[in-house]
This record gives C-alpha cells, structure tokens and sequence, in this order.
C-alpha cells in the first residue's frame, strides 16, 4: 500500500508541483493551504509524512508542527521554509521537525529526503509489529533502557516522550558507546542521508535530546567532542 503524505502549502503553483513528484515516487498526495485546515487533517487522518510550509495563513507552521507533535508525538514531519533568517528553522527543529528545506529546493532532493523520512518510519513499524525477538530489541545501558520493539526509553525509572528521530538518535548512539560520530556520519546513519549544510539538523536533535536525558548534568550521556562530533558517553547513565 503507498504512504499517504499530507502536503501544506499556501503557494498553489508550489503546491501543485510538489504533489506532481511526490505522486512520481508513489505517494498517496493530499494538499492544504492553511494551518488551521492542516491540524484537522493531521489530527484525523494518517499520514505517513507531512510536508510543511512555515509561512501559512490561519495558524503558522511552526504552530501546525508543535500541535501535531503534541498529538502525534511519532509524526514524520519535513518543514518548508523561504525565511532568510536561520532561526525559524532552528525554533522549528525545537519544536519537533524531524527535518528541514529551505526554498528554492531540488525536487530530487526533496525526494531524497521524503525517502529517507519514510524508511524511517517504515522501520518504526516494523519494530512495533516485531514481537519475535523481543530480548533482541532491548539496549540497556546503566539505567537507560531503550526498546526499540515498543519505541519507549526509559531513563531511572522515568519514561521519556521521544519523537521519532529523537528515538533512533538515542538509539545508534547507545549502540555504539563512546564512539565519536561527526555531524556528518549521523547524518547519514540516522536521517539516511549526507548533505553539506545540513549539519546543524543535528545539533538541534542533539540539543532537545539532551535536554531530556538531563538526569546527571555534571556526566552528560552525549558528549560534545569539540572539533569532531558527539559520543555516548555510558558513565552518564551509570
């Protein structure tokens, strides 16, 4: 069965070609051209993956992305933005979009990274349908507990509520304990893609998620390793 993708886009012309390609690659396509109308259809419909513009009428889409993350904390959620000003993508990775464009853009690369969200999502369904090797999809580090059958982190007996690209973050990294990863590697281990410029979707990602796994401020669980990238650093949760 195809994805479905909820488009919204105030920008008729855009609007209409973006549809056009996304239907290129097989996607279910539906299109809105306000935020108020967007929240209605996210919140009612299944998506598979939102495409969303910042500047809309009625509501933004920094206010669509934050409602919707609210609701539907696993959304996939890619934000469209013509703003010079780098902060509305910041404020929109801090909201929870688990990825960002900025206008103009390739259409292959939007289809690169329409892909890229979807097989991500394709495999957090895999892991909530996977009740074969439940042992299997348990990482326990210290007192961090990741299971990546029922997507829950659990850090010293306190559930963490995690977006999607929060979890597989905090995920590979675990795995992977006191390895540095540059900006770029994760990149291209976690979104499923490398693109130069894009580096600071990570470090947003990086931010919110330590800001959540604040349990030992002075033993932060990633580490910055100036110059190189991030590590797991496993005495943070010892």
């Amino acid at each position: 069965m195809a994805d479905s993708i909820l488009v919204v886009e105030d920008d008729q012309d855009i609007a209409d070609l973006i549809k056009v390609h996304m239907e290129d690659i097989t996607l279910n396509v539906d299109l809105c051209d306000n935020g108020n109308d967007a929240i209605d259809k996210a919140l009612t419909n299944h998506y598979s993956l939102l495409i969303l513009d910042i500047n809309l009428p009625g509501c933004s889409g920094l206010d669509v992305c934050r409602k919707v993350r609210d609701a539907k904390p696993e959304q996939a959620i890619l934000m469209l933005t013509s703003r010079v000003s780098e902060i509305d993508r910041v404020v929109g990775l801090e909201l929870g979009a688990d990825d960002y464009m900025t206008k103009p853009f390739s259409i292959r690369e939007l289809q690169a990274r329409v892909h890229a969200l979807l097989r991500r999502v394709h495999l957090l369904d895999d892991r909530l349908s996977d009740l074969q090797t439940p042992d299997s999809q348990t990482i326990v580090v210290g007192h961090l507990m990741i299971n990546q059958k029922t997507h829950q982190v659990v850090l010293n007996d306190q559930t963490l509520d995690l977006t999607s690209t929060e979890f597989d973050l905090i995920a590979f990294m675990a795995q992977h304990p006191g390895q540095v990863f540059s900006r770029a590697q994760l990149l291209d281990s976690v979104w499923g893609y490398q693109h130069s410029g894009y580096e600071h979707t990570v470090n947003s990602h990086i931010n919110r998620l330590r800001s959540k796994l604040a349990s030992n401020k002075d033993t932060p669980i990633i580490q910055t390793v100036f110059g190189v990238g991030y590590k797991f650093n496993p005495d943070g949760v010892s």
